[in-house]
């Protein structure tokens, strides 16, 4: 199999229809290979299905009129579907496919795919054989109801070889809207997702990314929005790597910062799984008859299994007395295999009159250490 083929001229060449195609051909191949092979196939701009209220005149039913917004998509042969008008989709057109179905709450989905047409017709499968007049061929699209659960056709598709040629007419390949809802005869609202299948958008197939202003940032959506995250990678005189939220002017406040030095800072709690060898703390005073608290991170799962050891130490606290004569001892002060603390103090004023030894809940400090040991290897 030849590679591509570059047309080349020579002065006085006479130009055949074929010479002219070519040229066409050649940057029509540059174009499709590069987004089949450079870039994820999907969504670019636009493309939603927006659901619009409306009223049956003749039932007074509430429902939806659909329409497709305009926008790009990228199919997975490389060709760019470019809808520049809004498109409301025909009840009648969905009724010729589902329409036979038992009512359902279940979504159908909806598909767009690339068609070429003569210009001045209306969008749709036509063919492109074309009369020997033709000088112009409209790269147009049709919109398309699927039956429940052709979604799933969407990531059965196979893209085309690595030196194919842009397909002609183009290979029907299903890009997915989104779902609409049928109800009573009408459209009762749309859904971007069903049965685990949601709308695919455009993506970049690279290794490294480089950004030339010497910062790089990741966010979820294309226009910043206060309370968004974002991601910040810097370089220049001040590198690291932020994690934050953005603030009403555009900046990212920092949740999160690497230093160039390795220096983590972190603005809320940190947990997660304890690394071998790791030892967490906590203290604080505990009366008789309370939990004794795990440090932040370990679960009691953790400790039932015995991926985690507790160590506890208790230090019973002296209670006030009523007078400075009164001799206190500690009767108890231990801790059950549920954490939970036994203390009890022995009261006795020898010059009271009459004498007698008083028992009471006791209170006590107390240091929680859990630790996971580290294995032969250390980890």
């Amino acid at each position: 199999m030849t590679g591509p083929l570059r047309p080349a001229f020579h002065e006085g060449q006479v130009l055949a229809a074929a010479d002219l195609s070519a040229t066409v051909e050649y940057a029509r191949g540059l174009a499709v290979r590069h987004a089949r092979h450079l870039h994820e196939w999907g969504i670019a701009e636009g493309l939603g299905l927006v659901a619009e209220p409306r009223t049956d005149p003749l039932t007074d039913a509430r429902h939806a009129e659909v329409r497709v917004e305009p926008g790009i998509a990228v199919d997975g042969t490389g060709r760019e579907v470019v809808v520049t008008e809004p498109v409301v989709l025909r009840e009648s057109d969905f009724e010729e496919v589902n329409g036979a179905d038992r009512p359902t709450d279940e979504p159908y989905p909806v598909f767009l795919t690339a068609t070429d047409r003569k210009p001045g017709g209306t969008p749709g499968p036509v063919s492109c054989a074309g009369g020997a007049t033709g000088t112009r061929v409209e790269e147009s699209y049709q919109i398309l109801f699927g039956r429940l659960g052709d979604e799933r056709l969407v990531e059965e598709q196979r893209p085309p070889a690595v030196g194919a040629p842009p397909a002609a007419p183009p290979a029907r390949w299903l890009v997915l809207l989104g779902y609409v809802r049928w109800t009573d005869g009408h459209f009762g609202g749309v859904e971007t997702e069903a049965r685990g299948v949601g709308v695919r958008f455009t993506g970049v197939r690279a290794d490294t990314v480089a950004a030339r202003s010497g910062s790089l940032t990741l966010r979820t959506g294309p226009v910043v929005r206060e309370g968004e995250p974002a991601l910040v990678l810097s370089g220049g005189d001040q590198p690291g790597l932020v994690f934050g939220l953005y603030r009403g002017g555009g900046t990212v406040a920092p949740l999160m910062t690497v230093a160039a030095n390795g220096n983590l800072t972190v603005e809320g709690s940190f947990s997660g799984r304890m690394p071998a060898g790791s030892t967490l703390v906590t203290s604080g005073t505990a009366t008789d008859g309370m939990l004794l608290p795990l440090p932040a991170g370990v679960t009691p799962e953790q400790v039932a299994d015995g991926r985690v050891v507790v160590h506890v130490r208790l230090t019973p606290r002296t209670p006030p007395t009523a007078t400075d004569s009164t001799l206190v001892s500690t009767v108890e002060a231990a801790v059950d295999d549920e954490r939970r603390v036994r203390c009890r103090t022995r009261l006795y004023d020898p010059l009271a009159v009459p004498a007698s030894v008083v028992e009471r809940p006791g209170a006590v400090d107390f240091l929680v250490l859990a630790t996971v040991a580290a294995t032969n290897g250390g980890a």
